[in-house]
């Protein structure tokens, strides 16, 4: 088995390709995400990368975000959410807890105060069910900051929610006036 640096770079680079450019190494995605195994395997194999079906479905169940999934036939996979690109997940709308978060780096508290959550490049605006999953998410862009989402209220007024197959709850945005800035 590779060595969890390797597995990382492999992981990143696969994300990359099912979530925002499949062409990096002429992947085609079908129109709900899904590409081939044994055409992933093949060209990240071509374009450097030492990919194995076992390597694949150790990554797959050992993503710590869940980010992606194989599908019953286990012959192709997607991003379970995240994309760049457009494509068609079939997602579910779901009922949302009373609130939920959103972790952000310190830099973007200005922005998402006077315009709010917009899901920009992506196609939706992520959100978690707790706290400490938005602080590390918040992580990743510099000092995290937490908002936090009144989802049930904004159900009401009527909002859809949908949650991913790995828990994550996405929307297409969050108007200033259901969020809330957690104090620190």
């Amino acid at each position: 088995m590779i060595n969890k640096r390797e597995n990382t770079k492999i992981s990143r680079f696969i994300s990359l390709v099912l979530r925002h450019k499949p062409e990096t190494i002429d992947l085609i995605l079908d129109d709900n995400g899904w590409a081939n195994i044994d055409e992933l395997i093949i060209k990240m194999n071509k374009h450097g990368f030492e990919l194995t079906i076992d390597t694949l479905n150790h990554i797959v169940a050992s993503n710590n975000k869940k980010r992606f999934s194989l599908d019953e036939t286990k012959t192709r996979i997607r991003a379970n959410q995240g994309h760049s690109i457009e494509v068609e997940l079939n997602l579910k709308e779901a009922e949302p807890p009373i609130y939920l978060f959103h972790g952000t780096g310190e830099n973007s508290v200005t922005s998402i105060l006077a315009t709010g959550l917009d899901k920009r490049a992506r196609q939706h605006v992520h959100l978690s069910s707790e706290k400490e999953t938005a602080i590390i998410v918040g992580k990743r862009h510099g000092r995290p900051r937490v908002f936090i989402v009144a989802a049930r209220q904004m159900t009401t007024a009527g909002y859809s929610f949908y949650l991913s197959e790995n828990n994550v709850w996405l929307i297409d945005n969050v108007p200033i006036a259901y969020l809330r800035l957690l104090e620190e």
